[in-house]
């Protein structure tokens, strides 16, 4: 007999099931392109008839071509990424199902030739392929050592790591210390026993995943809901507001180094000519959130500032308790004149508070109201 407990724990059942198998397909694909895509630079790499020509100007030429052509991932460092995807693991052929054995190149190298594939680990490659995504593997890829490689594919799996977990360990020297230390089964329960696990739903929120799957980023983070309607009601609320801002865009994505990184709002204001940034935390203010908004607007000084533009300016907006505190980030501007009309053109520090404290209200009540 099926009772309304029953019915809800099956179809749970049904959804937990499908969904760890759509991601693993989606993920498994992904892995495969871009090693794909490195089989076929390395092999260009050996054998290209005008390989010549570019040198070391070939991932620049690739980068610009690729991208261009809507690729997305393809930058110069990626392309890099790739190859040296394909070469730590080139193994990785024999997985390749029939349907994709015409995207081999033409005369590939032996793959026994090629990198130093990680040593038998008793993990198939089919498994590696399935339960790791390919941020793990990037991460992996950086291991110059195959038996360092090889002690962290393992573990990984065993211990179900996400992809912050696995660079944890691998920070912290967890391969090291488990070579000095006398109880390998200890330590290895010890590490597991606080490691965060990878879910099929943090895997869908990987970067590479939804640019794969051409979703936008606002779709998969993990934000709450609480956080994204504010930033949602606040991109409205700014532009209401007018007094020069341009919306330029939301949940804007940068690389630092090789890390992602989302900034809630951009707006670029054309009378004070420079990019404002907004930060939205459902939290009370700490200078670590502070120190965060500075390093976007420093990025945003290096890489979007235009020849013309002013440095660009970070407004931190804290909301706890009814209660908002709103921060300027200056990016050390000291012209006392620009500073003067930027106090005059941002939105007043009394109105976000306001506007802040009654979207927090209402959307805590779950009745958020349209503004007239």
């Amino acid at each position: 007999m099926m009772n309304i407990r029953t019915l809800v724990e099956r179809l749970k059942n049904i959804d937990d099931l499908l969904t760890t198998q759509a991601v693993k397909a989606v993920n498994a694909s992904l892995t495969l392109r871009n090693w794909l895509i490195g089989w076929h630079i390395s092999e260009y790499e050996l054998h290209g008839e005008d390989r010549g020509e570019y040198g070391r100007q070939l991932f620049t030429v690739l980068a610009r071509d690729l991208t261009g052509l809507g690729l997305s991932n393809c930058n110069r460092r990626q392309l890099y990424r790739y190859r040296d995807f394909y070469r730590a693991y080139p193994q990785i052929v024999g997985t390749l199902s029939p349907q994709l054995q015409h995207l081999r190149p033409e005369r590939p190298t032996p793959p026994e030739k090629v990198g130093t594939p990680s040593p038998r680990s008793g993990l198939a490659t089919d498994i590696l392929l399935n339960r790791l995504s390919y941020s793990h593997f990037e991460l992996l890829t950086e291991l110059a050592q195959p038996l360092k490689r090889a002690f962290y594919e393992i573990e990984c799996i065993k211990g179900s790591w996400s992809v912050r977990e696995l660079e944890r360990q691998i920070v912290s020297l967890y391969f090291e210390r488990s070579g000095l230390s006398r109880d390998k089964e200890k330590l290895s329960a010890m590490a597991n026993a606080a490691a965060i696990q990878a879910e099929p739903r943090h895997i869908i929120r990987d970067p590479y995943v939804f640019e794969f799957l051409g979703l936008r980023p606002q779709e998969v983070l993990p934000e709450s809901d609480l956080e994204a309607a504010l930033i949602g009601r606040l991109q409205d609320f700014l532009l209401e507001l007018g007094r020069g801002f341009c919306f330029e865009a939301r949940q804007k994505r940068i690389l630092i180094g090789d890390e992602h990184f989302f900034v809630d709002l951009v707006f670029y204001h054309r009378i004070l000519k420079c990019h404002v940034l907004i930060d939205l935390k459902v939290a009370g203010f700490t200078h670590e959130y502070l120190g965060q908004l500075n390093t976007y607007v420093t990025w945003f000084r290096e890489h979007e500032m235009a020849e013309n533009d002013n440095p660009p300016v970070g407004i931190l907006l804290c909301t706890k308790k009814n209660h908002a505190l709103v921060k300027y980030a200056l990016a050390g501007m000291d012209n006392r004149l620009f500073v003067s009309k930027y106090e005059l053109q941002l939105p007043d520090e009394a109105q976000i508070k306001a506007f802040l404290e009654d979207q927090y209200r209402q959307l805590q009540r779950g009745q958020p109201e349209e503004r007239e």
